[in-house]
């Protein structure tokens, strides 16, 4: 009985040993990226995976520009379109609920002013099925292009609604085609999904996304939609984050611009990773058949595969299937569930933004050495 007690003692901190050599890989990689990049401002982390013992985050470089304050792996930052993920499970948890499927047409689920202002532009909200809106092939053409950008360039601090930028995607144009001709991904289409929310459960739609993706439950206490809600008294202060082209800095406008449901979260990569890692392991839609649905592929008749499901794409690292999103300012998630891992990352200059898969890729590559060797 000792010698069996000390062979699982000794099998055990060689494991310890391992993790603690593999998260030392990690940051090493991150590091070593960053010092090459170092206009990248700063480069944030974080892997989830339970099932492999591993839970950590790093970080690389410093959290603005003058470099005067070291970034924090904790810190929270916007992570844009990632936020379209968090949207889409909240869509599919109405339907877990019974509230709603996504073969429903929209029309059941949109104010009357909604409907009225897109149907007065040749929209039919009768044929436009809610999967379409999660999937970018409703054919509605967006509010978001140059135009709009170069607008915000001069008018940073203007706040806009969600009702004026469903009014801008109408002056912007005719619709692209009917629902499933044409895929166009587009911000307008997740704010009308954000006004679904709003009509089934008769809340905000930021709590309601709070409510429904067990935000409590999971202790996902520093994530939250800025300027719509408060951050908690023990959040870190958020990074900077920036577009060094065109001189943004995020602490210096209005994110109203990307705000109700295209975008509009804060939080960090570790609450990140563990709200994509939750959202796969049925931790938060528990119904399989529900949450297979965000893996739901329309394709429009070209055949064309754009890897764009419900509020996620389909992609490869390291020839490793992951799904999960970017954002607009350098940030992804991903899930691999060959790996049953999460892995986030942040770059915190947009115009470094490939930075992020190469960072992925590297630390997938990290975990494929460690699990292999070690599991």
């Amino acid at each position: 009985m000792v010698i069996f007690a000390v062979s699982i003692g000794c099998k055990r901190t060689d494991e310890n040993t391992a993790v603690k050599v593999f998260y030392s890989n990690c940051q090493a990689a991150m590091d070593s990226i960053y010092s090459s990049n170092q206009e990248s401002i700063g480069i944030m982390l974080h892997i989830e995976s339970p099932k492999n013992n591993l839970s950590w985050s790093g970080s690389s470089g410093f959290s603005t520009k003058d470099q005067k304050i070291k970034l924090e792996s904790d810190q929270p930052a916007l992570i844009a379109s990632s936020a379209k993920t968090y949207v889409s499970a909240s869509i599919l948890r109405l339907q877990e609920l019974g509230l709603l499927t996504i073969d429903d047409p929209i029309s059941k689920h949109l104010t009357e002013e909604s409907i009225l202002l897109f149907e007065e532009d040749g929209y039919d909200f009768n044929k436009i099925k809610i999967k379409h809106l999660l999937s970018h092939t409703s054919g509605i053409k967006d509010f978001v292009d140059k135009e709009y950008l170069d607008w915000i360039d001069k008018n940073p601090k203007y706040r806009w609604s969600r009702q004026e930028q469903l009014k801008l995607a109408i002056k912007k144009g005719d619709p692209l085609g009917n629902p499933e001709e044409i895929y166009n991904y587009a911000d307008v289409n997740y704010l009308l999904c954000s006004e679904i929310l709003e009509s089934n459960t008769n809340k905000p739609f930021y709590t309601a996304i709070r409510d429904l993706l067990k935000y409590e439950e999971l202790g996902f206490r520093n994530t939250w939609f800025p300027t719509l809600e408060k951050a908690n008294r023990t959040t870190k202060p958020m990074v900077h984050q920036y577009w060094s082209a065109k001189n943004w800095d995020s602490y210096n406008q209005d994110i109203s611009y990307d705000l109700f449901g295209g975008g509009g979260i804060a939080t960090t990569t570790e609450e990140l990773a563990k709200f994509s890692y939750n959202l796969f392991q049925g931790n938060i839609i528990e119904d399989s058949v529900t949450l297979n649905k965000m893996y739901t592929r329309i394709l429009p008749p070209s055949g064309e595969n754009y890897g764009y499901c419900l509020g996620l794409r389909e992609g490869r690292s390291n020839g490793i299937k992951q799904f999960g999103h970017e954002g607009f300012w350098g940030t992804n998630v991903h899930y691999f569930p060959d790996l049953e891992t999460s892995i986030s990352v942040y770059i915190l200059d947009k115009d470094k933004f490939q930075l992020a898969g190469d960072v992925t890729n590297v630390i997938v590559k990290e975990l494929m050495k460690h699990l292999n060797k070690y599991k």
